[in-house]
């Protein structure tokens, strides 16, 4: 094995918006090195027990790894993310969404699953030709590459939920980034569903 890989989602339970995978890609020396990289989070501290400053600040420096790694040699460490429209959870169902995104983002990476072991986060599967394939339970508290795909994951999607909070300013998307807080159930109850609301998820307020 050359790479270790790792893999969550984001998203999954909101009443808007997209959900989104994250795909972080380490080669393996390096991986043992960026462990105890003092700049990036301990074992244990996944995206959701991280404050929104601390995981900007991991992404941030997540990125600027990726970048100079890169222009050095292509592959020590890269990293996708996918996002799925609600438009398509509605039509194909939240598990369909989440293979789909999976699937997509390993193609664009162009990973070999020969020089692939590929750590994923609760009941998440890679395809099948991943041979050297784990689903670890809350693999976001025991793997770092897995935290590291969690934590831009979710700073991604943050940001486009912040994003379409402008468009969609009587909902307070900016705070609850969709999920189904007492705030965003009384906006939709009083504004009804908008564009980006999964109509599946929303049915009580039909």
């Amino acid at each position: 094995m050359k790479y270790i890989v790792g893999i969550d989602e984001v998203g999954r339970g909101p009443l808007a918006g997209p959900v989104t995978v994250g795909i972080a890609v380490c080669e393996l020396g390096l991986y043992k090195k960026l462990k105890k990289d003092r700049y990036l989070p301990p074992t244990g501290k996944d995206s959701k027990k991280l404050s929104p400053e601390l995981r900007q600040q991991y992404a941030k420096y997540l990125k600027i790894l990726s970048t100079r790694f890169h222009l050095v040699q292509k592959g020590n460490l890269e990293y996708i993310i996918i996002h799925v429209s609600n438009k398509v959870i509605d039509e194909k169902g939240i598990a369909f969404c989440i293979r789909k995104a999976i699937n997509q983002g390993i193609k664009k990476l162009n990973l070999n699953p020969k020089q692939c072991e590929v750590l994923l986060d609760g009941g998440l599967r890679a395809p099948s030709e991943f041979t050297k394939q784990r689903t670890i339970i809350k693999g976001d508290e025991k793997e770092r590459i897995i935290a590291w795909a969690s934590i831009l994951a979710k700073v991604s999607r943050d940001a486009l939920m912040c994003k379409l909070a402008k468009k969609y300013p009587q909902y307070g998307f900016e705070s609850h980034k969709g999920y189904g807080t007492k705030q965003h159930c009384k906006a939709v109850s009083k504004c009804g569903l908008s564009s980006i609301h999964r109509k599946t998820f929303c049915k009580r307020f039909r």
